[in-house]
């Protein structure tokens, strides 16, 4: 199947065959007969990377009026990085479509400037939900011929809390003729906004919902919490030539670690919730023109990125949720590339890991921890490489070689090519010539200690580490009485899942996962266990801030009020002893 036989405009495959475009994928072949029409609503399932821009921009190039001055198409979607990449593919296969007119819309930028483009007379807008209320609230937009809605990477949309302001602006398009909803997962909330809005929807799926990328190696690495930062080291030095994504679960972690990586000669910096615009547009064109090798990031400081030709993902710890897992993992190996998702596993973080390798029905491949020997001979071997493929043939290197002939006389090839090494490795050799062994060792089974035994031993040492549990502790450990109860009037109504409400709150309060007890979700509000030391830092943190227009409220439960036995919560309440 060719693009021409796709059935779309002369014009618009003479874009895409100057753009090497010859073969649509698969969602693209897809969905694009379908969406032609113009009238059929849609739902197309596929992971990030397999062409879905081209699945609904081509179609909207082909049915929209150029000669109509107005918004005919918008296009929703959850960053504003992810809304400049949607308006530059736009761009690219509109080459020879004259009369046709794009915008994007997002927060961080000039609304003034927006607004002046908009009045300018534009036939498709793509914008952030933010950014869009705001304009339709100044009346500076008017979304009432709006004849197609396109929601983009609407699951990200759900997580980051959007879902009141898409059936706002479902609400705010009475006309439109069909709604096109893309997405890598279909979680229950999407599934109620489609039965909600959309009519019939004719529904794609590209592979499994929840499958990792086929062209994706899966590896992992067992080592012990100390030597977790000491591993990604070495992953790194192992793999001259990377260029990828290291992903954290705090903005803290994602600074600690960069500043480190940093002081040690790394090309890297970090993306998280603390940067201005400004610092982030920064930061991601240096990564982007690759004056940076390596990234390190939050999930929420990451939604949206799309960066081509990433070689690895790195999860330095992992994620809680098995979608955040398919998300990080899916921005490498894309456009038919093949990429690597590494992760950095505690051994008592197994349990989780085995749960994300069942779910995305994939085989993950357990890693040795490469010796500090592995590791200079693997970057020697770049270097050769590297050497051997050196561009001489510009400059005037012959007037130099009798110079450098005459120099070398008296030193043999093996003494140059020494030296050569030396000047390229000292550092590493320096630094792995007594490298210890990082990987975390099973203990031989036969000479484990009775179930009964170890448990109890497990118990005796959790409790001369003052109550600390392990890695699993941070959803099911019991608060006991080392731990407050926080209550917050922010629950599940808000948009937040488990995962993304505990990187909320450690976002807002600058603390660590391992401060938090079990996290117990309602549909307005939740409670939270957490550290005595650390209670009131978060309290701090987080009452009396605004979230999505609302005051927050959060105080300890156990001291009375919301959440506790002798208060209410914001539309639910624990009952006192005896209420049963």
């Amino acid at each position: 199947m060719t693009f021409e036989g796709l059935g779309i405009d002369a014009r618009l495959i003479q874009a895409t065959d100057e753009l090497g475009y010859v073969n649509p994928t698969a969602i693209q072949e897809q969905a694009i007969p379908v969406l032609l029409s113009g009238t059929q609503d849609f739902i197309g399932l596929a992971q990030t990377g397999t062409g879905k821009t081209a699945a609904f921009g081509l179609p909207l190039l082909h049915i929209i009026d150029a000669a109509a001055k107005y918004p005919q198409a918008l296009v929703v979607c959850p960053t504003r990085e992810l809304c400049m990449q949607i308006v530059k593919e736009i761009e690219l296969f509109k080459k020879y479509m004259t009369g046709i007119s794009v915008v994007a819309v997002y927060g961080g930028a000039s609304i003034g400037l927006q607004i002046r483009d908009l009045k300018r007379g534009v036939q498709i807008v793509v914008a952030t939900p933010g950014r869009l209320i705001d304009l339709i609230e100044r009346k500076a937009i008017n979304l009432e011929q709006i004849k197609y809605v396109v929601l983009d990477e609407a699951d990200e949309m759900l997580n980051m809390g959007f879902q009141d302001d898409i059936e706002f602006i479902l609400k705010n398009t009475p006309k439109r003729e069909s709604t096109w909803l893309f997405s890598a997962t279909m979680p229950a909330e999407i599934r109620k906004v489609s039965k909600k809005y959309m009519k019939d929807p004719k529904e794609v799926t590209v592979g499994k919902v929840n499958t990792a990328n086929k062209s994706i190696d899966h590896q992992y690495y067992v080592t012990t919490a100390q030597h977790r930062y000491e591993t990604l080291k070495r992953i790194i030095d192992f793999n001259p030539g990377i260029y990828g994504i290291i992903f954290t679960r705090t903005k803290l972690d994602a600074q600690e670690i960069s500043e480190r990586l940093t002081r040690e000669g790394y090309d890297i910096d970090a993306l998280h919730g603390d940067l201005t615009q400004g610092q982030r547009d920064k930061v991601m064109g240096q990564f982007r023109d690759k004056t940076l090798q390596l990234l390190i990031a939050t999930d929420v400081a990451a939604r949206g990125i799309d960066v081509q030709g990433i070689t690895h993902v790195i999860n330095f710890e992992l994620p809680d949720d098995v979608e955040i897992y398919t998300h990080r993992s899916g921005r490498t190996g894309r456009a038919g590339l093949q990429g690597i998702c590494i992760s950095i596993v505690h051994q008592k973080e197994m349990y989780k890991f085995k749960q994300i390798e069942r779910i995305n029905n994939s085989q993950f491949h357990k890693m040795d921890i490469p010796t500090g020997k592995d590791v200079c001979r693997k970057q020697f071997f770049a270097f050769m490489e590297k050497l051997l493929s050196a561009d001489i043939s510009h400059g005037d290197y012959e007037t130099y070689v009798p110079m450098l002939a005459e120099k070398f006389a008296e030193v043999s090839k093996e003494d140059v090519l020494k030296r050569v090494a030396a000047m390229e490795f000292d550092r590493f050799l320096k630094y792995y010539e007594n490298a210890e062994d990082l990987n975390a060792r099973e203990r031989d089974r036969s000479t484990r200690e009775p179930r009964g035994q170890e448990m109890g031993r497990r118990r005796e040492e959790r409790s001369s580490e003052g109550g600390r549990g392990d890695s699993r502790a941070e959803y099911s450990r019991g608060g006991g009485s080392g731990y407050s109860r926080l209550f917050v009037n922010l629950g599940t109504k808000d948009g937040f899942f488990k995962a993304s409400f505990l990187q909320f709150v450690l976002d807002m309060s600058d603390l660590k996962k391992e401060v938090l007890g079990k996290i117990d979700m309602k549909d307005m509000n939740s409670w939270i266990e957490i550290e005595k030391g650390a209670a009131q830092q978060m309290i701090r943190s987080l009452d009396g801030k605004n979230y999505k227009g609302r005051r927050i409220r959060m105080n300890d439960a156990d001291s009375g009020g919301p959440g506790g036995f002798s208060g209410s919560g914001n539309g639910s309440r624990r009952p006192r002893r005896g209420e049963g």
